[in-house]
């Protein structure tokens, strides 16, 4: 993610402060993804064994798994997307923002939920294809969102053009509007695969033996950190190398729109069995995603309160869960602030380059975030390291790490619009930089602001390697009691708490969905 740049000369004085702050505050999320390779420097004993007998099979399926969401979500994400924008048939006003709402399922409620819905009568669903399928399913939303907003943003003229020369609406749509999408479809298929990559408690559920879950049973099962650290590092690893192939695939392949935005696309009508086939299956595939499992939710919670198998601990499952969730998105949001007003005050290529590496924790799976996170406490000497790991400070920070990118692009998008005039005036008039921010961009930015935290907030909500991983002693989260209830097979138990976050899940959802048709 690039931020903008104003230009120097419209932003006189950098102010050696600032820079400072946006450079340290990059660095927060920078520094643990350096020093994660330092892990091979010291020996494990039980690295040897990791290396022969999980590594290979863990490395296979991790790339599997990426090539199979990376196809299914193209082709899924793309067909919807084109079907909402070049066709009209009854119910596509609704399926057009109802098809995103898939994003606030996580793959591991969903995977239980078809596990005690299912998993006797299809035990299959323990395979490659089944954690390929339900990942699939709940990620389709990146590319369908992306593709979507490219659709309709092309120019009805290129459009009209093909058809004039003899082409079906089908062919068209093919020779002309994919090659304009093709950069936005490549964007979301990337997503998607950096949240398969990320993904934990889908493949632990399904015993699909990712690197995800191998990190996590090296360090809990083999008792051996410094492995999982560099399991961490073979991920992280991984993760950069498919995002350099996917920069390198558009290299040399944008495509440009040369005939303007103009009116909207016009859609083909469509009737009888075509219009009805178009609705049907869409809110099919709604059902299957989430009308169904939150229907089996919904049943399952109210059956645990009358048995009595709910979870006790439920109420401070999600004060702690709330608590993370606050302090995370407050620093994340805060230290996206400093780092885009820094950029702005001066786009030195130091500050841009800080801002790109804090942009990188996206692509940072939870998991890697934590081994990170351990890994500087490790190294930070016994007074800081007991700071680190022995409080919530750690898992905070890992927060931080991982979601730093998602506040990023939300407050720079916003930044980017407000004029550079306004800094040049109130710094006439003697205000501080300090002050410039406080009483003029934050308030202008105040929409970008809580978009932000809203969505990192969820996002921690959801969050479940890294919490796997970094919580203290006898601390659990909604997304830990969901987890833990599962691998017990106590549906009826994690069913209230999976409840809770997907509820609280839609909110970021109608947000995005309310930003993408403003843009």
């Amino acid at each position: 993610m690039a931020l903008a740049a104003p230009s120097r000369a419209r932003h006189p004085g950098g102010g050696g402060g600032w820079g400072a702050a946006t450079v340290a505050a990059a660095a927060v999320v920078v520094i643990p993804l350096l020093v994660l390779p330092l892990s091979f420097v010291r020996p494990s004993d039980a690295w040897g064994r990791v290396a022969a007998e999980l590594l290979p099979e863990a490395l296979r399926n991790s790339l599997v798994l990426a090539l199979g969401v990376a196809a299914g979500t193209l082709v899924l994400g793309t067909a919807l997307a084109i079907l909402v924008s070049f066709y009209d048939f009854p119910l596509r006003r609704t399926l057009e923002w109802a098809l995103v709402l898939p994003l606030a399922m996580p793959g591991y409620v969903l995977t239980f939920v078809l596990l005690g819905q299912f998993g006797t009568t299809l035990p299959q669903m323990r395979s490659t294809l089944g954690a390929i399928t339900i990942l699939t399913l709940v990620l389709y939303p990146y590319v369908y969102l992306l593709g979507r907003a490219a659709f309709v943003g092309q120019s009805r003229g290129l459009l009209e053009a093909a058809r004039s020369l003899g082409h079906s609406q089908l062919g068209a749509i093919r020779r002309v509007a994919l090659p304009l999408a093709r950069p936005a479809l490549a964007a979301g298929t990337a997503l998607a695969v950096m949240e398969a990559l990320a993904d934990f408690g889908t493949v632990n559920l399904l015993n699909y033996r990712a690197l995800t879950d191998a990190i996590y049973r090296v360090w809990y099962g083999a008792f051996d950190r410094t492995a999982a650290l560099q399991l961490g590092a073979v991920l992280l690893g991984l993760v950069l190398l498919l995002l350099a192939l996917e920069q390198v695939t558009r290299r040399g392949r944008s495509v440009e729109q040369r005939g303007g935005r103009g009116d909207e696309v016009p859609r083909r009508r469509l009737r009888g069995v075509p219009a009805v086939t178009a609705a049907a299956l869409p809110v099919l595939l709604l059902l299957v995603v989430l009308g169904g499992p939150l229907i089996q939710l919904v049943a399952w919670s109210v059956a645990s309160v009358a048995n009595g198998t709910y979870d006790a601990t439920l109420l401070s499952d999600a004060r702690n869960s709330l608590l993370l969730a606050f302090l995370a998105a407050v620093a994340t949001v805060g230290l996206a602030l400093v780092v885009v007003y820094g950029v702005r005050l001066r786009p030195t290529r130091l500050r841009r380059g800080a801002a790109r590496g804090a942009a990188l924790g996206y692509a940072v799976p939870g998991s890697v975030a934590a081994a990170a996170v351990f890994l500087v406490a490790d190294r930070a000497g016994d007074a800081a390291g007991l700071v680190l790991t022995g409080t919530l400070l750690a898992l905070v920070l890992a927060y931080v790490v991982r979601f730093t990118a998602l506040a990023l692009q939300t407050v720079e998008a916003r930044m980017a619009a407000i004029p550079s005039a306004l800094d040049a005036a109130a710094r006439s008039l003697g205000a501080t930089r300090g002050r410039v921010l406080g009483e003029i961009h934050v308030p202008l930015l105040a929409p970008a602001v809580a978009t932000a935290v809203l969505l990192v907030f969820v996002e921690v909500l959801k969050e479940l390697p890294a919490t796997v991983l970094l919580r203290p002693f006898g601390i659990d989260t909604l997304a830990i009691a969901v987890w833990e209830a599962t691998k017990e097979s106590l549906y009826e138990t994690a069913a209230f708490p999976a409840l809770c976050i997907v509820a609280v899940g839609v909110l970021p959802v109608i947000v995005l969905v309310r930003l993408s048709d403003r843009r």
